[in-house]
């Protein structure tokens, strides 16, 4: 039994979950985590795991936890990735081994629990793919400097520009920013993302590979 990527994005009760996910999230004024945000997190984890040299069935596994771990947000924003992660495998036990089944709901919950402590390669992606995407068209609101009042639509509403490279050969996972200074500062973004950026750094780590952040080039890492 073989799960794949395509199966859960044509589901009909997962793409449900997201677009309540939508809705609710909208309605509350949190910035996108809905289809935008989840088909870049699929393409991140793929890229990450091809390019750290994964074996292709891991960078789908990854990929399938990525397109589900915001859909619990619908039930509650405060544990949303356990919604997620029980919501998957009441679509999808029986449908997949035991261990992928396992791998994948751990992965949800993962990708934002405070007391992080990785013991797989999925769950590791994911975090990266999912924390890298910043970006002003996260921001649902309609006009430039109408924000609400949460501080990470001005932040994610600076950031014009993002990019997420892997180097093999230095082993870095390197994440660059531009930050449009006149909407917020660079320091702005690391007392928002602060713990964002912790997970990316324990990922990366348990990947074999040093996190690295450039923000309008200058490099932290």
């Amino acid at each position: 039994m073989k799960l794949t990527l395509s199966e859960v994005k044509n589901n009909p009760q997962i793409i449900n979950f997201i677009q309540q996910t939508e809705k609710y999230l909208n309605a509350l004024g949190y910035t996108d985590h809905g289809f935008r945000h989840l088909d870049i997190v699929v393409e991140r984890a793929i890229q990450i795991a091809k390019s750290i040299g994964l074996p292709q069935r891991q960078g789908e596994l990854a990929a399938i936890a990525g397109y589900c771990h915001d859909m619990g947000n619908f039930l509650g924003r405060s544990q949303h990735h356990y919604w997620a992660a029980m919501l998957f495998s009441q679509v999808f036990i029986g449908q997949l081994a035991a261990d992928e089944l396992s791998t994948i709901m751990q992965a949800i919950v993962s990708h934002d629990k405070n007391e992080l402590k990785l013991v797989n390669k999925v769950s590791a992606i994911l975090i990266l793919a999912d924390k890298s995407d910043v970006h002003r068209s996260r921001v649902i609101s309609a006009e430039r400097g109408h924000f609400h009042q949460d501080i990470h639509d001005r932040v994610n509403y600076a950031s014009t520009w993002n990019k997420l490279e892997i180097d093999r050969r230095k082993k870095q996972i390197i994440l660059k920013i531009k930050i449009d200074a006149q909407v917020a500062e660079p320091i702005d973004y690391f007392e928002i993302f602060i713990d964002r950026m912790t997970f990316c750094r324990s990922a990366a780590k348990f990947l074999g590979y040093q996190f690295v952040l450039i923000i309008n080039n200058f490099k932290l890492s």
